[in-house]
């Protein structure tokens, strides 16, 4: 039997096209994946950079905020000082007001006190005429007397005998704020810039120094006595003798206390409340005070705020001072006036009066 022959059917998908399109399907696939991978990457890099510039940005924003805490403390603090300020104005401002009444009424009763001073200073004229006579009379006498310091120079020192120079127990207080310095406001300025040797050497505190020796020439050989320094602060004029009374009789204690005010330069305010509350720390207290200043207190027990006082507030320390003062110890006064302060004389002579002591005021070509 003969063998059929089947013909097998053609058709276009052979081989070779099969081929073909795995080849294009591969290179499709291939490009792909070149095209992913720089994709890839591309986003990468990208990706890096984006992250730097956030961290950087996250950066500066905490730098940021910090420098806001600090701006705000320090807009804190300035609010503060600006509280501060504030409050500072309106005392001064208050200060002002009251100095603008003050200057008001005494504008009122600037007539009466010029013919009041008028009076006075024609009394004070006719004392110290009648002064001067006496010392004239005292200083043609061979007899030099008991003092205790041999006092050298012109006679007019003599004047100063209006004042009795008694007691047991004798207590000097020197008034060394820097108003000691000379009689003017100006002038003290001036002079507080100078040297230190220049301060020594002002007039007025010579004066005040002249009449401190000449007390010690004439104390009681028999007596004691202790000299205090005030200002801001109260201090012994020897050092490390505050509470001690010193022997008359010693020319040791009388050349030291003197050596120890020549060391001294007048400087910051007054504070007569101090003064006269040393005074009751003493024991056994002083029979006989002699007071050196040149004017009414600029401050109290405690530092004031301004460094100026209104003659009202000195006038007001002064009183508040007095209630600091032991009874029954006279309070002689010597006096070297200074400009800007109209209530002082009359304020030390009552106080002279009310305590049976004395008040003397220096004149300006002494000694």
């Amino acid at each position: 039997m003969a063998k059929r022959k089947f013909k097998r059917p053609t058709t276009t998908f052979n081989l070779s096209f099969l081929d073909i399109m795995s080849c294009g399907f591969g290179a499709v696939v291939l490009f792909f994946m070149i095209i992913n991978h720089a994709t890839k990457d591309h986003n990468q890099r990208t990706n890096r950079d984006l992250i730097s510039e956030t961290n950087l940005l996250e950066k500066r924003l905490e730098i940021g905020r910090r420098n806001l805490a600090q701006v705000r403390n320090q807009l804190s603090e300035i609010e503060r000082q600006r509280g501060d300020t504030q409050g500072r104005t309106d005392i001064i401002l208050e200060e002002l007001q009251q100095d603008r009444e003050e200057l008001s009424r005494l504008d009122a009763e600037t007539l009466a006190k010029k013919e009041n001073i008028n009076r006075l200073q024609t009394d004070l004229k006719s004392i110290d005429e009648a002064k001067r006579r006496l010392s004239g009379s005292l200083e043609d006498s061979t007899d030099k007397g008991d003092d205790l310091r041999n006092i050298t120079g012109s006679g007019d020192r003599l004047y100063l005998t209006g004042l009795k120079v008694g007691g047991k127990r004798i207590l000097f207080l020197v008034d060394v704020s820097a108003s000691m310095l000379d009689t003017t406001i100006v002038n003290i300025v001036r002079r507080r810039n100078m040297s230190e040797e220049d301060q020594r050497a002002s007039r007025k505190w010579q004066r005040a120094l002249g009449s401190v020796e000449w007390l010690l020439a004439k104390m009681p050989k028999d007596s004691q006595f202790q000299i205090y320094t005030f200002n801001n602060y109260v201090r012994p004029a020897i050092e490390g003798s505050e509470g001690d009374w010193l022997d008359t009789g010693s020319k040791q204690d009388v050349e030291a206390a003197v050596a120890g005010l020549d060391a001294l330069i007048p400087a910051n305010g007054t504070s007569l409340h101090r003064a006269f509350e040393a005074i009751k720390r003493m024991d056994p207290r002083p029979d006989n005070i002699y007071l050196l200043t040149d004017g009414l207190p600029t401050m109290g027990a405690s530092q004031p705020l301004l460094k100026t006082a209104s003659p009202k507030k000195r006038r007001r320390h002064f009183y508040s001072a007095l209630d600091m003062l032991p009874a029954g110890i006279p309070i002689n006064v010597i006096l070297f006036p200074m400009e800007g302060d109209p209530y002082a004389s009359a304020a030390y002579w009552r106080l002279s009066q009310l305590t049976q002591g004395s008040m003397i005021s220096p004149a300006a070509d002494w000694p």
